[in-house]
């Protein structure tokens, strides 16, 4: 019984890894067209494996091959995560991204355990992650997210009050604001384009923002669009790791 466990654990991490594999793939040729339509002369994109509600022993075979970066939703369930691979060797340098929305109960908990927060949408959120980031932590890196398409069913601030909150966490000393983070509407068809001008105007109003680096947009059925208007990172997860349990 015991081996013909390991037998089925070890297909469903072949499959895992080719998924991975033609996924890094697929962003490599989306990144060669968009590169024969502008200047872009190596692929920056990072791949963010969205492991919610997949166990910790997936993430570790992924890590394992070299993925680096993974996003979760669920607080708690990340927790326990975080802290089970916390002790294995080949997990040491995942870099975690929260990408569910933030209650106010929740800050103290994201503050200590992520590297990245990319959904940020409010200045109260904001100043509690400031306050509630460990000190010998380095800063936290924050997206803003931004309801691209002002749609009543997503989270996100509105373009319009982009330059107030950006003036707020640029007050933060434990926060490092990095970019943009959208979910843009399904038969939005330029939404990755306004984002990205979005994106260019801010970096070019505000050259103190010495680390605006980031433009978060894409998913699995998207990520190739995205990447040609600009993204440099993409949300994956059904891709990856196969339909939600």
């Amino acid at each position: 019984m015991t081996d013909m466990k390991e037998t089925n654990q070890s297909i469903d991490n072949q499959a895992l890894v080719a998924n991975w594999q033609q996924v890094k793939e697929q962003m490599t040729q989306a990144y060669e067209q968009a590169s024969e339509r502008d200047s872009r002369s190596a692929n920056t994109t990072i791949l963010l494996a969205v492991s919610k509600t997949k166990p910790a022993n997936m993430i570790a075979t992924l890590a394992n091959e070299g993925q680096q970066h993974f996003g979760e939703n669920y607080l708690q369930e990340a927790i326990e995560k975080i802290n089970t691979l916390k002790s294995n060797p080949e997990c040491a340098d995942i870099v975690w991204h929260y990408i569910g929305s933030i209650q106010r109960n929740k800050t103290r908990d994201i503050a200590e355990h992520f590297d990245w927060v990319q959904t940020l949408e409010r200045d109260i959120i904001a100043k509690r992650l400031n306050d509630q980031r460990p000190d010998e932590l380095p800063a936290l890196n924050v997206l803003i997210q931004v309801n691209i398409d002002n749609e009543d069913s997503k989270s996100g601030c509105l373009p319009a009050e982009l330059p107030a909150l950006i003036t707020a966490i640029k007050g933060y000393e434990r926060l490092q604001l990095r970019g943009l983070m959208i979910i843009p509407a399904k038969a939005d068809t330029d939404a990755f384009a306004r984002t990205k001008a979005l994106f260019d105007d801010i970096k070019a109003s505000h050259p103190e923002l010495n680390a605006w680096d980031t433009l978060s947009m894409g998913m699995s059925g998207d990520m190739a669009e995205a990447i040609k208007n600009g993204s440099t990172m993409v949300r994956v997860g059904t891709a990856i790791f196969g339909a939600r349990d």
